[in-house]
C-alpha cells in the first residue's frame, strides 16, 4: 500500500489524498505508466513529445509480449502551465489512479517540488526536468529518495561550457572576438535564471564585459524590441538568451535579425524544439544552442540516429530532445521491471533504475548515487552544441560526436 501524501499536499487536496491511502497495488497483468506533461499552455509542443515517446515505447513493448508477464497502458495528466497548483493536481490524479506503478515526465514543475510527493507516495519517478533543483531535493537524504531519478544529466555544463566553446571557436578562426562583450538576457524561472546567473561571473572572470543584463517575467513575451535596442547601442561579440520557450526565442531571433549586430547568437534549449524551426524557417540558419541530454544526432553515435529516424517514421515529424528521450526513459523502466519482475515492488524497481548503465540517445547513462542525477562528463552524457542550417540541426561540438564543423552565421562577418 502506498504511503499517504496528505502531509505535503495543499489543504484543498486532503480529501483526495486520504482516499489514496485506501488504494492498494495488487499484482495485475496490465501496468499503467503515468505521464506528467504540459498538454496545454506555452510548452504544449514539449508535452506532445513526452506522450508520443512513452506511447511509442509501450506499443513496441506490448507488441513483443510485454515484460515479465505484464503489458502496459499510458495515462497522461496535464500539468498545463507548470504552476504548483496544476502540477499538484496532475500528480494527485495519477497517484489516485489504480494501476499506476511508475510516473515519467520530461518536466512537470521547474522547481521539481513534485519529487517530494513521489517520495511520500513510494512511487517510482523518472524525470528529465531541471537537474539542479532535483539534486537539491535528493541530496538531503539520497537513500530515502530511492524512488526518484533524473535522466537529465547535471546542468553544470549549461553554465560552464558556453564560454570555452565560444572562445574555442575564436581560437580556431571560426569567429572573431572584437571586444569580448556579451549581452545576457533571461527569463525569471528556475531553469533559465539558474543558467544565466551562473554564466555571468564566469564571463566577468574571463575578462568579458556584460553590456546588457536583462530578466523578463516568465511566460509569453510579445516584444523584445526594447531589450534589443540596448543590445544595438553597444554591439557585443555574443548575445545570449536563456528563455527556453520556443515562441519567445523565435520572436527574439526574428526581431534581432531585423537589424542584426555582428554578434554570435546563442539561444538556450528552444531551437531544439521542432516548433522553433517552424516559426523561424530560414531565419534560424546559423543560430547556436546547446543541450545536455539531447539526442546525439551523429554518425558517431548510431543509436540516436536510429531512434530519431524511428520517431519520424512513426509520427511524421522530427523529435526534439523529449520524444526519443521519453522513449529511452520508458525503456529504463522496462529494464528495471524485467529485473524485479513485480511492478508493485516499487522500492526494488526504484533501486534497479538507479543501478542502470545503458547507452541512450543522449550518450552513456549512469546515475550519481549522491544526487540521483545522470552523470555529465566526457565518458557519459556530454554537453552538445548545435547549429541549425536549412531546417536541420547540426551537431558541431564536442569533436567526439560532431557531425560537421561550425559555420559562420549569415548575419555575421569575420
Amino acid at each position: 500500500m502506498r504511503k499517504p501524501i496528505h502531509n505535503i499536499l495543499p489543504a484543498a487536496a486532503l480529501a483526495s489524498a486520504a482516499a489514496l491511502c485506501m488504494i492498494g497495488t495488487a499484482h495485475a497483468d496490465k501496468v499503467t505508466i503515468g505521464v506528467l506533461a504540459p498538454l496545454t499552455g506555452p510548452a504544449a509542443s514539449d508535452g506532445q513529445e513526452f506522450e508520443r515517446g512513452v506511447k511509442w515505447a509501450v506499443e513496441e513493448q506490448n507488441a513483443k509480449g510485454g515484460v515479465a508477464g505484464h503489458t502496459f497502458e499510458v495515462d497522461v495528466a496535464d500539468v498545463k502551465d507548470g504552476s504548483a497548483a496544476n502540477v499538484t493536481s496532475a500528480v494527485e490524479r495519477l497517484l489516485g489512479t489504480d494501476g499506476v506503478q511508475v510516473i515519467l515526465t520530461g518536466y512537470a514543475s521547474l522547481s521539481m517540488f513534485e519529487t517530494d510527493l513521489m517520495k511520500e507516495a513510494d512511487m517510482p519517478y523518472l524525470s528529465a526536468g531541471p537537474s539542479p533543483q532535483f539534486a537539491k531535493i535528493v541530496t538531503k537524504d539520497p537513500d530515502s529518495y530511492w524512488c526518484c531519478w533524473s535522466y537529465t544529466a547535471d546542468f553544470k555544463g549549461y553554465v560552464t561550457d558556453v564560454l570555452p566553446t565560444v572562445e574555442g571557436l575564436a581560437k580556431d578562426g571560426a569567429i572573431t572576438l572584437r571586444n569580448k562583450k556579451v549581452a545576457v538576457i533571461s527569463s525569471d524561472n528556475p531553469y533559465s535564471k539558474g543558467i544565466s546567473e551562473g554564466m555571468k561571473p564566469l564571463f566577468k572572470a574571463a575578462g568579458w564585459t556584460i553590456t546588457v543584463d536583462e530578466m523578463v517575467p516568465y511566460g509569453e513575451v510579445n516584444d523584445w524590441s526594447a531589450i534589443l535596442a540596448k543590445v544595438r547601442q553597444d554591439p557585443p561579440d555574443l548575445v545570449i538568451n536563456a528563455d527556453y520557450l520556443p515562441g519567445n526565442s523565435a520572436l527574439f531571433l526574428k526581431q534581432f535579425l531585423q537589424k542584426p549586430t555582428n554578434s554570435l547568437v546563442f539561444l538556450q534549449y528552444a531551437p531544439s524544439v521542432p516548433e522553433f524551426v517552424k516559426l523561424t524557417g530560414e531565419q534560424s540558419n546559423g543560430v547556436l544552442y546547446d543541450l545536455i541530454g539531447g539526442p546525439l544526432d551523429s554518425p558517431k553515435w548510431p543509436r540516436a540516429q536510429t531512434l530519431l529516424k524511428g520517431f519520424k517514421d512513426k509520427y511524421g515529424v522530427d523529435s526534439g530532445a523529449y520524444g526519443v528521450g521519453l522513449y529511452e526513459m520508458t525503456n529504463l523502466y522496462f529494464k528495471a521491471l524485467a529485473e524485479v519482475g513485480d511492478p508493485t515492488k516499487h522500492e526494488e524497481i526504484g533501486k534497479a533504475i538507479g543501478r542502470m548503465q545503458v547507452d541512450s540517445v543522449a550518450g552513456p547513462i549512469a546515475f550519481d548515487p549522491k544526487t540521483h542525477v545522470a552523470l555529465q562528463d566526457d565518458d557519459h552524457v556530454p554537453v552538445s552544441f548545435w547549429q541549425i542550417w536549412d531546417g536541420k540541426r547540426i551537431l558541431v561540438k564536442p569533436d567526439k560526436y560532431a557531425a560537421a564543423k561550425f559555420r559562420l552565421p549569415p548575419w555575421m562577418s569575420k
